[in-house]
């Protein structure tokens, strides 16, 4: 098979890395999947190659769980008053934050710098059904 190179700005780098599985993924592999899964009429000649999949890794919050101070589906919120935002996330069953577009991060720092454009410290995040944050919560497991 016939490689070629293209390039791409940091925006559309930064679109495949949301869209990749670490380690795992080349940049084509996120391009194949995107625009050849199933869209087209004829299956590709060559079935693309596979590589085993790893489980994904737990995210930060997985302690918090499995000590039973957050839950899988708990929503998590920052509000920014002068900016008039609110940004949540649920917790999903293996740690990660998942935000409302679908995107799922391991931390909650990445994923709140993705909501807010900036970087910041996620731990911030309130807890919903508890109404603390993430950052004393944690504190909470680590020191029982």
């Amino acid at each position: 098979m016939a490689r070629r190179t293209i390039e791409v700005d940091d925006e559309v780098f930064a679109f495949l890395q949301q869209h990749c599985e670490p380690l795992i993924d080349t940049p084509n592999d996120v391009l194949r999947r995107l625009l050849l899964s199933g869209d087209s009429e004829e299956p590709p000649e060559k079935p693309a190659p596979t590589r085993p999949r790893l489980l994904r890794r737990p995210g930060a919050l997985l302690p918090l769980i499995n000590a039973n101070v957050v839950a899988p589906g708990d929503v998590l919120r920052h509000e920014q008053p002068r900016r008039r935002m609110v940004h949540e996330a649920t917790i999903t069953p293996r740690g990660w934050l998942k935000l409302a577009d679908g995107r799922s991060f391991s931390t909650p720092s990445r994923a709140l710098a993705e909501q807010t454009g900036t970087t910041i410290n996620g731990w911030i995040y309130v807890h919903v059904p508890s109404g603390k944050p993430l950052y004393v919560l944690r504190r909470q497991v680590e020191h029982g």
